[in-house]
């Protein structure tokens, strides 16, 4: 058991107390640096622990050059692998004795830094990360074992079906739209990746005046101003203007995009299916997340019981919603032996169906409010947590009282506006549906879908 869970333990078992009683978020100072960087605190007693996110505009897999899949990822994963002043070792060792964390990643539209540790090894922490997010070594080895890592993993994500659908999907789906770029990079793209172009994306993108942090935990704020001036808020400005950190709009899909990948050692069949969601800040948030909890979004979703449960067709099913500033994405998964993929198929689809034109009754959407309500108190229960709730509303523009209006909403809707949001945005006739199997065994299955598109696994790229 690491250091810093050991910790965690023994404070939990000595005061045995919730972060926050409170269910709602509470209000955060805002405090802005001379570099403009932008700072939401709250202040947390309760115990010596304190949390910190970061988010960095426009330094996602999005704003990759074309052709280049994983750079942003790779970027991020570089950062803890030595800086000017530290080897990785050092890093790893100073964390280890602070019984702290400290992680760098990337997402579609921004990259992110998070870490927790005690109270009082905060400027410690925060000297750290500073020192990673400004003046990375980007050694020419440490770039090679990465390089070699990935490839690794690539090659490990194509032999498992399951994680190797997500990746083709989202090339089917997204196509060439940015959102198309895959995080951990493709074959080509690992191929033709260079430590300079690696040098130059961190050089252009990452910036403090297109950051947002939030820090919460036990730090008085006159304390905590003076840590991060003298260590993050030495993250030096440029002084050319910040890159483009918007994204252009999702694609809108006309009719079925029906793509077949071809694993001949497959003893089992992947689905995804997958149709245009909706942005962060759309009003239909609400009453979509209590639909989906319904459809396909919890144990006894209507998806899980029948495919699952009754049938025995698969161990799991299920669907959620992914949404970002321009817009989103349904798309719901499972997997069952090759010769039931037809049958499986025609289940889900009579599911959205029955959704669609018949709704779910009133004891199901109480159902449906009781466990959203019942589940929304832990999500906001640590220090982490709140200060990663703190970005999204600020990034999202969501307003701070977000979650306030959130469980208000969610008290509000009622059987036909779900039945609407089904209508709306589980899929019909427009739609993205990918499959990994043995191609010999299933296609006879799948020609009544309509017509496919076919790839093998072995080929390069998703």
């Amino acid at each position: 058991m690491n250091r810093f869970l050991t910790i965690i333990i023994t404070l939990f078992l000595l005061c045995p107390v919730l972060v926050f009683s409170s269910e709602r978020l509470p209000r955060p100072q805002k405090i802005t640096l001379d570099n403009g960087l932008v700072v939401y605190y709250y202040q947390n007693p309760e115990l010596p622990l304190v949390s910190f996110r970061l988010l960095i505009k426009g330094a996602g897999s999005a704003f990759e050059p074309a052709g280049l899949d994983g750079l942003a990822n790779f970027t991020s994963d570089m950062l803890l692998k030595g800086t000017s002043s530290m080897t990785a070792e050092q890093i790893a060792e100073a964390l280890d004795f602070m019984g702290a964390r400290l992680n760098f990643t990337s997402s579609e539209e921004y990259a992110s830094a998070g870490g927790e540790c005690l109270s009082q090894f905060l400027p410690r922490l925060l000297q750290i990360a500073s020192d990673c997010l400004t003046s990375p070594a980007f050694k020419e080895e440490e770039y090679k074992k990465e390089l070699a890592k990935k490839i690794d993993t690539l090659k490990a994500v194509k032999d498992n079906p399951a994680q190797a659908l997500r990746q083709y999907f989202k090339k089917a789906y997204f196509g060439q739209h940015p959102f198309g770029h895959i995080l951990l990079g493709t074959d080509s793209s690992l191929e033709k990746m260079s430590l300079p172009q690696l040098k130059k994306f961190h050089a252009e993108r990452f910036r403090p005046d297109n950051s947002i942090m939030a820090v919460v935990g036990d730090v008085k704020q006159n304390e905590l101003i003076n840590i991060l001036k003298t260590t993050i808020g030495r993250w030096p400005k440029p002084g050319t203007p910040a890159p483009q950190a918007s994204v252009p709009p999702l694609p809108s899909l006309h009719g079925q995009k029906l793509v077949l990948i071809d694993k001949p050692d497959a003893t089992q069949s992947y689905f995804a299916l997958g149709s245009p969601g909706y942005a962060q800040n759309d009003r239909l948030a609400v009453v979509a997340s209590m639909m989906n909890t319904l459809w396909g979004g919890r144990f006894t979703s209507w998806l899980n019981t029948e495919l699952r449960i009754k049938r025995g067709l698969t161990y799991g099913a299920g669907s959620s919603f992914q949404s970002w500033k321009t817009g989103g994405l349904f798309m719901a998964s499972s997997y069952t032996k090759n010769d039931k993929i037809g049958e499986m198929l025609d289940i889900t689809f009579d599911l959205l169906k029955r959704a669609r034109d018949k709704g779910f009754s009133p004891e199901e959407v109480e159902s449906a409010r009781n466990y959203i309500v019942g589940q929304f108190p832990q999500s906001l229960e640590t220090n982490g947590s709140k200060a990663s709730a703190y970005l999204r509303l600020v990034y999202y523009d969501l307003g701070l009282d977000y979650y306030d209006r959130y469980l208000a909403e969610i008290d509000a809707v009622r059987q036909e506006d779900i039945k609407q949001a089904a209508v709306k945005l589980l899929p019909d006739k427009d739609y993205t549906l990918v499959i990994i199997g043995k191609a010999s065994e299933i296609k006879k299955l799948l020609e009544k879908f309509g017509r496919w598109e076919e790839k093998k696994i072995t080929d390069p790229d998703f």
